[in-house]
């Protein structure tokens, strides 16, 4: 049999961690080959191996049955080998064409000639139907746009492996459709790609075969086509999933977060990005707020929780207006926010596991005395709650959070955030970018704090988690709420098209 390219014997180790312990992953030339398991089982690690990012301490890499050497992404991509990173890495003042051809730039006597860089660039996002403005700046382009632009520099470098990782974590349902269909007119034309994910009917849907990882182990390999999600969720997690959601029923009265005509500006452009909103959620409610990426959901979520201002409204916790307080008020009165970007708004990266589990209580009586922090008792409270939350990292509390693995670094986030026992949980794409297992448990925490007689707002892209997790739900379109209906009223294909603006409800709070 053929391999285009075989990771044999891989073994990588980071300190007091061994990522990938013994792997083979053999990829056969124009398949889409999917890499399965739970956050932190050292996916990301093992094809990081194969860009060129890390070395392995033991094992080879053949291509097309000889060995090869890796040492930096450049032998990678000379190779033939290139990379969508989960976080991406482009330039953000850039134009979208400047992005491409960044470290490949043609010149003639010490002049960068374009024109045949930007005739390329529209040949290939023509011929694989991404279309890409080339003269958009990135920053001003939408996250499902900005990862067309990570696929069309791997295609503008003639790579014909193409590594995926997590690729629809950041996408709307829509967006995901989009890009698998791209993914299958790659392969029909010749490329091989490797395609690390944790959703299963993501793999069901293109991939051809399936090797699965678990706690930096190799697993097995599968035929995906002859195997059901159950078998390769057991596989991955090691037991039986349980996604189902049990709540019991909650008499719904006390008011615990009421919303009154709220506008906030728009960043760009003179339109609001949150007009006249007014909602309420009572005790012992899941209100989920759903609609396509970036009709106000962040917006709406930054006003309430104090990170950008708002232009008018009020905003009331259990009857007290909280408008004009500040962030650290707000959490005091029993505001907790698991927010949208994990890096920007919910860690401190270079800070280690035990400092950003204190964040929201340093200064607290139970950790500090005249001003101190006392290391010991935050060392206690950190592994208290890497223990009861399962957050899993190579060094325990001194672990560095950028360090840590894209989901137990949500986890870390989730673990500070319902500890402070709040009123109102404000939680914004929770479980993104998180295996099953992860998934199963965060929605049980939110269950779990709902059948407390605690009040949440849910932000979700996810139908599949509107539908299951939520007692109500409004839909946002354009900056307005535009229906709040009951999840056993309504059908996903009616909320799709109050998502897409084509169909209104009275609403009433």
């Amino acid at each position: 049999m053929e391999y285009i390219i075989e990771m044999l014997n891989i073994t990588k180790e980071f300190p007091g961690i061994i990522a990938n312990d013994d792997i083979t992953l053999q990829l056969k030339k124009g398949e889409i080959h999917a890499l399965l398991g739970e956050n932190g089982a050292g996916k990301s690690t093992l094809m990081s191996v194969l860009f060129g990012m890390y070395q392995p301490e033991k094992g080879v890499i053949k291509k097309n049955g000889a060995i090869i050497s890796i040492k930096d992404p450049n032998d990678a991509n000379a190779l033939g080998i290139g990379m969508v990173h989960q976080h991406f890495k482009l330039v953000h003042n850039f134009t979208v064409l400047q992005n491409i051809i960044l470290g490949v730039e043609t010149t003639r006597s010490g002049l960068l000639k374009m024109e045949e860089a930007r005739q390329k660039v529209v040949a290939l996002s023509e011929k694989y139907g991404l279309m890409v403005d080339p003269d958009a700046i990135v920053e001003d382009i939408t996250v499902g746009m900005q990862q067309r632009v990570e696929i069309l520099k791997m295609l503008y470098r003639d790579n014909e492996i193409l590594i995926f990782d997590e690729p629809t974590a950041v996408l709307t349902p829509q967006e995901i459709e989009e890009l698998m269909k791209i993914m299958k007119d790659l392969v029909t034309e010749g490329k091989s790609i490797l395609f690390i994910t944790h959703k299963l009917n993501e793999i069901k849907a293109v991939a051809n075969r399936c090797t699965v990882l678990r706690k930096g182990k190799y697993i097995g390999t599968i035929d995906v086509a002859a195997t059901s999600k159950e078998e390769m969720s057991e596989m991955m997690v090691g037991r039986k999933v349980d996604l189902s959601i049990h709540k019991k029923p909650m008499p719904q009265e006390e008011i615990v977060l009421e919303v009154n005509k709220l506008s906030i500006k728009s960043k760009s452009g003179s339109k609001h990005a949150v007009h006249n909103v007014s909602f309420k959620i009572r005790k012992g409610e899941i209100v989920c707020i759903a609609g396509i990426d970036g009709n106000g959901q962040s917006e709406l979520v930054y006003g309430l929780t104090g990170l950008s201002p708002m232009e008018s409204g009020q905003v009331l916790i259990n009857g007290t207006d909280v408008t004009k307080w500040s962030i650290r008020k707000k959490n005091m009165a029993g505001l907790s926010h698991i927010p949208e970007d994990r890096h920007k708004d919910g860690l401190i990266l270079d800070y280690n596991l035990k400092e950003n589990l204190m964040l929201k209580k340093y200064f607290m009586p139970a950790l500090q005395k005249h001003g101190f922090i006392n290391f010991k008792k935050a060392k206690a409270y950190a592994e208290k709650l890497i223990g009861q939350f399962d957050i899993r990292s190579g060094q325990g509390v001194n672990t560095i959070v950028r360090s840590m693995s894209g989901g137990n670094q949500q986890k870390a986030i989730v673990a500070r955030e319902l500890d402070m026992d709040p009123e109102i949980l404000i939680a914004v794409q929770p479980t993104r970018g998180l295996d099953v297992g992860a998934i199963e448990y965060i929605h049980r925490q939110l269950v779990e704090k709902r059948d407390e007689g605690k009040a949440i707002l849910l932000v979700s892209l996810e139908l599949d988690e509107v539908m299951n997790v939520s007692d109500r739900i409004l839909v946002i379109y354009e900056g307005e709420i535009v229906a709040d209906v009951k999840p056993e009223e309504v059908t996903t294909q009616e909320l799709g098209l109050y998502m897409a603006g084509s169909k209104r409800s009275e609403v009433t709070a």
